[in-house]
């Protein structure tokens, strides 16, 4: 058993709740695996610090149905309890037809419970309308009790009470208004945990507001884990997993031993004079790509290749040099799934590759690519996106966001390259 947070909307405390759990649950000693439903990495990072153990996202488009099942199965086998934290609105996922990629439809995959929270905010009896609503719109989906959120005194409370007591929907936790705690966010969500000054202490005050908020002789049971005897096992587990994780702030060259780079997906806008600062970095990184060492580079690792970077206040700040444009922060936001068909082969594609992906950045480059990787389509959707993606060198660099966990067959095309010398001659890499 296993039970996933769902929210009416974003915005009602899915987090707050998750992190208040999953933290009262920690501070028990208990072994706790938490998930994340949709492309969010910033989430995972609160849960996975919290927990000690890697959050998993569960994201249907990214990888299957089929992943998602043996990724919570695998995972889930070994805590005592597991919790999923959902996305957006219970039933919003990547189409306005259905509810692909939804909270309800992971739920459904795995058939476990939601836990429904309420922003009881300006209203009292109207909420049991509102339960009701998302308790019937799909009778596939379980919805095993409420949280009731931005409670405002106890007269409010005893009124949600009566008003959702006809719908025999158990209340399992309650918190009011001043009980929000503030995780500090900026233009692309919270700021990352490691960014935190006090993060032991927003954990401790989590755990309080765990213990103190919620029914847990209703909760645990409902949390913990039924043993099984066998998993599907995952097609990415032969996959080499030594690795070097560099700091390109602090650390002053790549090491010797190194056959490939993957810069990741994050904020170098944030730390742009520090990236800029560190030369010796910036040269050793421009010399092995130069040199032809495969390297992907994900929407923030893509920004720090670029020539230059201009922050929010229009700063402009020196990067690696690899591509010549610049990247520019604004006030737009382009987020989404995209379906991408590779033009041309890479370190990590080939030509006529057709790959999900998922876009979140308010960057935008300068210069258009006249040779572009990825030819761009939406989900479910008739509108146009620009093509997009730089290939030069042995370097795979775009906005995409990709989860390997259903596509192993892209790690091991890098790893070929990374492991083979001769891989630097296979056709269509540019070394101008």
């Amino acid at each position: 058993m296993a039970v996933i947070i769902a929210g009416e909307r974003s915005g009602v405390g899915k987090t707050t709740v998750t992190l208040a759990l999953l933290a009262a649950m920690q501070s028990k000693h208990s072994l706790v695996q938490s998930f994340k439903v949709g492309p969010d990495y910033i989430d995972p990072m609160f849960h996975t610090q919290i927990t000690g153990r890697a959050c998993r996202n569960l994201d249907p488009v990214l990888t299957s149905e089929q992943y998602v099942q043996s990724c919570f199965t695998k995972h889930s086998q070994t805590a005592d309890y597991t919790l999923i934290e959902g996305v957006m609105g219970l039933f919003d996922g990547a189409s306005g037809h259905d509810d692909t990629a939804s909270t309800a439809h992971v739920a459904r995959l795995l058939k476990v419970p939601v836990i429904l929270i309420l922003n009881c905010a300006s209203t009292s009896r109207s909420i049991a309308a509102i339960a009701h609503g998302y308790r019937t719109f799909d009778p596939r989906v379980e919805i095993a009790g409420v949280v009731l959120n931005r409670v405002g005194s106890d007269r409010h409370l005893e009124l949600l009470t009566q008003a959702l007591e006809p719908l025999n929907l158990p209340i399992l936790g309650v918190l009011r208004r001043q009980d929000n705690i503030t995780i500090p966010d900026r233009h692309l969500g919270l700021v990352p945990t490691g960014e935190l000054a006090d993060f032991q202490g927003l954990c401790d005050r989590f755990a309080h507001l765990g213990r103190t908020c919620f029914d847990w002789e209703k909760l645990l049971p409902l949390l913990k884990i039924s043993k099984k005897t066998s998993q599907t096992p995952s097609n990415s587990e032969t996959l080499t997993k030594r690795n070097h994780k560099k700091d390109q702030i602090r650390n002053k060259s790549i090491p010797e031993d190194i056959h490939g780079l993957y810069f990741g997906g994050g904020f170098p806008e944030v730390f742009a004079r520090q990236l800029t600062e560190n030369l010796s970095a910036r040269a050793s990184v421009k010399a092995a790509i130069q040199s032809g060492m495969p390297t992907i580079a994900e929407c923030g690792g893509l920004m720090y290749l670029c020539d230059r970077l201009e922050d929010f206040d229009h700063n402009l700040s020196e990067m690696v040099g690899i591509f010549p444009t610049t990247a520019i922060m604004g006030k737009k936001l382009t987020l989404g799934y995209r379906q991408a068909l590779a033009l041309q082969d890479s370190c990590l594609v080939k030509k006529s590759d057709r790959i999900w992906g998922h876009e979140f950045h308010r960057s935008t480059l300068t210069e258009s690519n006249l040779n572009p990787l990825f030819n761009l389509s939406g989900y479910d959707s008739h509108l146009l996106y620009p093509a997009e993606g730089w290939q030069r060198y042995q370097v795979h660099a775009s906005y995409l966001h990709l989860h390997f966990g259903a596509q192993p067959q892209l790690v091991e095309r890098f790893l070929d390259c990374c492991l083979n010398p001769l891989a630097k001659l296979f056709s269509g890499i540019n070394y101008d």
